[in-house]
C-alpha cells in the first residue's frame, strides 16, 4: 500500500530561489509568495493545475454542490483546475463505474488544453451569442445543474476599477447561468470586495432560493476576494424571457 503524506508546513515547502537577480521586485515577491504557499505544491502533488481547485473543493466539502451526473459549465475556465475538479466530482470521466457520468463544458477567452472528461472551448467570448448557444447545444437535452466562475480581469492596481471590471465579469456568469440553467440549479461567482458587491447579491437573490457569501480558508489571506454561493435557482418567468 503507498501512503502519500502531505507536509502542509510552509518551512518544508520553502526552498530558496537562486535566480532572482535580474527580475522585478513584484515577480521576485510573486515568487517567494509561490515557493511558501502550501496549496501550490498540494496542487502539483494532486495535479491540478494551479491551486484554486482548493477553493472549489473545500466549498463542495461544506456545501456538495457538484454531484455524480451533474450538467456543470465552468465560465473563464482557463487553465483549468476548476474543471479538473468538476471533472472528478461530476464522473464526467467515467472513472466510476457506478456512478452517473456527468458532463462539464469549460469555456474561456483563453485557449484551454483538453481535459479528460470535459468539453474545452477555448478562445471564446462567453458573452457572447453565438457561444451562448454552442454551450446550449453541448448541453443538450439538458440544462446546467451549476455554473461557475473564478474569473477576474487583468488587475490595474485602481481598486474602484477592478472592481467594477470583476462584477461586470460576475454579471455576465449570472445572466449566463439564468438563461442556461435547471430549475433547482446552483451558481458560484468570485468578486472582490466593494461597493457594487451588495447590489450583485441582491439581483441574484432575485432568482435563486439561498444566497450567501462564502471565503474559503485557501483563499489568499490578504486577498479581497469572496464567492457568492447561489443555490436553488427559481426558473424564468415568460415575461423575463420575452424582453431579454
Amino acid at each position: 500500500m503507498i501512503v502519500r503524506r502531505f507536509h502542509r508546513i510552509p518551512s518544508l515547502l520553502y526552498e530558496k530561489p537562486t535566480n532572482l537577480k535580474n527580475k522585478k521586485l513584484s515577480s521576485q515577491k510573486w515568487i517567494l509568495r509561490q515557493l511558501k504557499d502550501p496549496y501550490v505544491e498540494m496542487a502539483r502533488q494532486e495535479n491540478y493545475r494551479c491551486r484554486s481547485a482548493f477553493k472549489l473543493l473545500e466549498i463542495n466539502k461544506k456545501y456538495n454542490i457538484l454531484q455524480p451526473g451533474f450538467c456543470v459549465v465552468d465560465c473563464g475556465a482557463a487553465p483549468g483546475s476548476w474543471t479538473q475538479v468538476a471533472v472528478k466530482l461530476t464522473n464526467s470521466n467515467e472513472k466510476v463505474v457506478d456512478q452517473r457520468r456527468g458532463k462539464v463544458i469549460a469555456i474561456d477567452i483563453l485557449p484551454i488544453h483538453d481535459i479528460e472528461g470535459a468539453t474545452t472551448l477555448g478562445n471564446l467570448d462567453f458573452t457572447t451569442n453565438e457561444t451562448f448557444t454552442m454551450v446550449k447545444d453541448c448541453l443538450k437535452p439538458k440544462f446546467a445543474d451549476v455554473v461557475m466562475s473564478d474569473m477576474a480581469p487583468n488587475a490595474t492596481g485602481i481598486k474602484e476599477l477592478d472592481h467594477e471590471n470583476i462584477i461586470k465579469l460576475a454579471y455576465s456568469a449570472f445572466k449566463f447561468a439564468i438563461l442556461s440553467s435547471t430549475y433547482n440549479a446552483t451558481l458560484i461567482v468570485k468578486v472582490w470586495d466593494g461597493t457594487e458587491s451588495l447590489g450583485l447579491e441582491k439581483d441574484i437573490e432575485k432568482f435563486y432560493k439561498n444566497v450567501k457569501i462564502v471565503k474559503p480558508v485557501a483563499s489568499r489571506s490578504e486577498s479581497s476576494e469572496k464567492f457568492i454561493l447561489a443555490r436553488g435557482f427559481k426558473g424564468l418567468s415568460p415575461l423575463y424571457l420575452l424582453n431579454n
